[in-house]
């Protein structure tokens, strides 16, 4: 995969994906952005979610399963000293609909644990839990 990310000026960048989506980064004003965009550190958040969100739906398809809803709660813990990575990460599942436990556990399971490459590029611990059709957490 390559891209092209170009400075706009300030703190502020845009990239183009392979797949022809524009993407416009910026730094919090207090250190000489101007909030024009998502902090690369949102985007991976979302990246992980998103990347684990189409795997989830996926494996349940291939189940003959779909929700009815279905909401990610991600929650990134970041070190104090430079570099400030991500050090975990937890991802709260909420789905909805006429759903197998099981199969859904199987599903987040083999998303965190196998497919998701976004999660798999990160020098971050990930956990998880999941709430089914408004029930108590589980954690995973």
């Amino acid at each position: 995969m390559e891209l092209t990310v170009k400075w706009n000026e300030k703190m502020a960048f845009s990239g183009m994906t392979p797949s022809g989506h524009e993407l416009k980064m910026d730094a919090a004003e207090e250190i000489g952005g101007e909030n024009s965009g998502a902090r690369p550190t949102e985007l991976l958040l979302n990246a992980v979610a998103g990347c684990t969100g189409i795997d989830i739906i996926s494996i349940l398809k291939k189940m003959r399963m779909e929700p009815t809803a279905f909401q990610m709660d991600v929650q990134g813990q970041r070190a104090d000293d430079h570099p400030k990575r991500f050090t975990t990460i937890h991802i709260h599942y909420s789905l909805d609909g006429e759903l197998s436990e099981d199969k859904v556990v199987r599903a987040i399971n083999l998303s965190k644990d196998k497919y998701c490459s976004v999660s798999h590029s990160l020098n971050a611990e990930l956990t998880a839990s999941y709430s089914l059709n408004g029930s108590e957490e589980k954690q995973l």
